[in-house]
């Protein structure tokens, strides 16, 4: 395969119709914030498919990642119960948090593997109980997305204990995607109150199944993961040559630094003073939860949310920003805001896949045209108001499966149902 036929695809998750605010996750200071409040399905998957329409007329590249089977019966079946008598599980049973299509998996391009082939490992996600059940359907819709064994290898999850929560603690920096990068896998090992959730050990077996032959393993800082930075990129985000970070984001950020200095031909870091912009403003805004993107005319825009336009000194030292000389010359503020209350951003609902698109399964492509089949569906189908204290009255919920059959059934993935 020629180098020159390689892009870089944004994969989306869709927001399933389960969407909910049931404030499972332990570390992540919005969704616990949000927990017990009101969610809007319809319109948080309006958000996503708006967001993707965005980068494609930007000139971006965009697929799409499917929402499971919600409330999950076989992971109720293998504890023993169902939808009907799940009680406590039922929200557990019933999350829609694969719409994060970042924690879906780990992925290092082909450049940088010792077989020439593009790699992903489905992320095990055993932290949170909510999450943990992801990984099957997950690596199905990977294995058919990616089925070319040719160009790809894809991986099944590194077993418990050692807790892997995917491309949501891994960066990728390269003089552009086509050529051989250094791939940055950030664990953590404490937070505080808070539990650290991707393991060294998961990352180094990872980068060893993957082959990758320029890894970099860096701890995550504790005072980060204490802010409610549960995953990397709430305060950390690469493209290209460029790393965009907080200056809290790293234990020994130095010694980093210095090795992506030493080993990716024109870094330019961009670091934020944590007296411009604290921790706590970083992880209010998620300024660094943005998708870092090269646009056609060789520049870079931050896809970020608009929440960061809601804190005046994180905008106005963006805007400084991209007034300099710097890489990054466009702000694009998009409206996830239904994500954004459970603790994703941009950066959070996409998956990076460097590839060759004709290599891709079709399906999972999309276009203008692709997309307005999708609304269609979600439009007609998703429900427009869910509390988080009625999930154990809906039983096996019949209108959540009716649904997603609805979805998969226009885009011509009944073989997932």
């Amino acid at each position: 395969m020629s180098r020159a036929e390689m892009v870089e695809i944004n994969f989306d998750g869709i927001v399933g119709p389960t969407h909910n605010y049931a404030g499972l996750s332990l570390g992540n200071l919005a969704a616990t914030r949000h927990a017990g409040a009101a969610s809007r399905p319809r319109a948080a998957a309006l958000q996503g498919i708006a967001k993707m329409r965005a980068n494609l007329r930007l000139g971006l590249r965009q697929g799409i990642l499917l929402p499971h089977r919600r409330p999950n019966p076989d992971w109720l079946a293998a504890l023993g119960t169902d939808a009907a008598h799940a009680g406590p599980l039922c929200p557990v049973a019933s999350s829609a948090s694969a719409m994060w299509a970042a924690n879906a998996a780990t992925v290092s391009p082909a450049p940088d593997t010792a077989d020439g082939r593009c790699h992903l490992s489905v992320a095990n996600l055993v932290t949170m109980a909510h999450r943990s059940h992801e990984w099957p359907e997950t690596l199905a819709q990977l294995r058919l997305a990616f089925a070319d064994e040719r160009h790809f290898a894809v991986h099944g999850p590194v077993p418990p204990p050692f807790g892997d929560e995917g491309a949501a603690n891994h960066m990728r920096l390269c003089p552009a995607h086509d050529a051989p990068g250094v791939e940055v896998f950030v664990y953590g090992e404490a937070g505080g109150p808070f539990p650290a959730r991707q393991h060294r050990e998961a990352s180094l077996a990872v980068a060893r199944r993957h082959g990758v032959t320029a890894p970099l393993f860096v701890r995550q800082s504790e005072a980060a993961i204490a802010a409610g930075a549960f995953h990397n990129d709430v305060v950390a985000v690469a493209n290209g040559p460029v790393l965009f970070t907080h200056e809290q984001a790293f234990d020994d950020k130095e010694s980093f630094y210095a090795a992506l200095r030493a080993r990716v031909p024109g870094v330019e870091i961009i670091e934020v003073p944590a007296g411009a912009i604290s921790l706590a403003d970083a992880v209010a805004s998620y300024l660094f939860n943005a998708q870092l993107v090269t646009l056609a005319d060789g520049g870079m825009a931050l896809i970020l949310p608009e929440e960061a336009q809601h804190l005046p000194r994180v905008w106005q030292w963006l805007e400084a920003l991209v007034a300099g000389n710097g890489p990054i010359r466009r702000l694009v503020p998009v409206d996830v805001r239904e994500s954004m209350a459970n603790g994703g951003g941009p950066a959070c609902l996409r998956l990076r896949v460097v590839c060759d698109p004709s290599t891709v399964d079709p399906r999972f492509l999309m276009d203008e045209a692709r997309l307005d089949a999708i609304a269609a569906v979600i439009a007609a189908h998703w429900p427009e108001r869910l509390d988080p204290e009625t999930l154990p009255a809906r039983g096996a919920w019949p209108e959540a499966i009716a649904a997603r059959a609805a979805l998969l059934e226009a885009l011509d993935l009944g073989s997932l149902l």
